[in-house]
């Protein structure tokens, strides 16, 4: 995940809208059809096909809303393109779960695919000059939505119980813990650490949903990877006290 805030939905300075309803709609064509190309693999069926539709509709109208009034560049971008089709395929994931086709390897492969991908948009937006705080903060939605959606496969299809949920829901709490103590919602800097803790969480979830670790081996390693997590937003926490106003 990017080193941004993480506790309100958009600190983004406004920006002159330059982007056209044309431009979106063909973004927005582009994840569909990669939502479209997952849901096969995933072997969802229509009731799954409706969540993973409505789920993919109601973020990218969001993201379209955002992206033109905050967005600083004339064309939307590989880097976006990247970033909005990794949300077509959480977009997928979540019609999987939602129609009974929970965790196994299609889970994994699609999450694979969506992990791999991190990290290439930044590239690209680097180096086409698209650098954005809205690209940034979008590549760090998606994700938080990734982890959500496997924490979800790993509780439905897996021996592993709820405190899978530590694992896609700790950094929603922590943006509402925000609300209720805006010392919460500071900058945090730059942290390596952050990032590699980010890499461990979808890591581990992604092996959670194969059938490579027992039961046994699967409990433990959610409990160690929520525990790393745990950690690693308690040094954010601590470094928010101790530089609030």
């Amino acid at each position: 995940m990017r080193d941004l805030p993480l506790t309100e939905p958009a600190r983004f300075p406004e920006a002159r809208p330059s982007l056209g309803a044309p431009d979106l709609l063909r973004a927005g064509a582009v994840g569909l059809v990669v939502m479209l190309a997952a849901l096969p693999v995933l072997s969802v069926g229509p009731g799954g096909l409706a969540v993973a539709v409505l789920a993919y509709g109601a973020g990218f109208a969001r993201m379209a809303q955002v992206m033109r009034r905050t967005y600083p560049h004339d064309r939307v971008g590989a880097c976006n393109l990247v970033t909005l089709s990794r949300a077509a395929l959480v977009a997928a994931l979540l019609g999987a779960v939602a129609g009974g086709q929970s965790a196994g390897w299609a889970v994994a492969i699609v999450a694979g695919i969506g992990l791999a991908l991190d990290g290439i948009d930044g590239w690209l937006a680097r180096r086409a000059g698209l650098v954005s705080d809205f690209g940034a903060r979008f590549d760090l939605e998606v994700d938080a939505a990734l982890a959500l959606v496997l924490a979800l496969h790993v509780l439905s299809g897996t021996a592993v119980g709820a405190e899978v949920l530590v694992l896609g829901s700790l950094r929603y709490v922590f943006v509402a813990a925000g609300w209720v103590a805006p010392w919460l919602r500071g900058d945090l800097p730059f942290s390596q650490r952050r990032r590699v803790i980010c890499v461990v969480q979808i890591a581990a979830l992604i092996l959670l949903v194969t059938p490579l670790a027992g039961d046994d081996l699967a409990i433990w390693t959610a409990r160690l990877a929520s525990a790393a997590l745990v950690w690693s937003f308690a040094v954010d926490v601590a470094h928010l006290w101790r530089v609030r106003a």
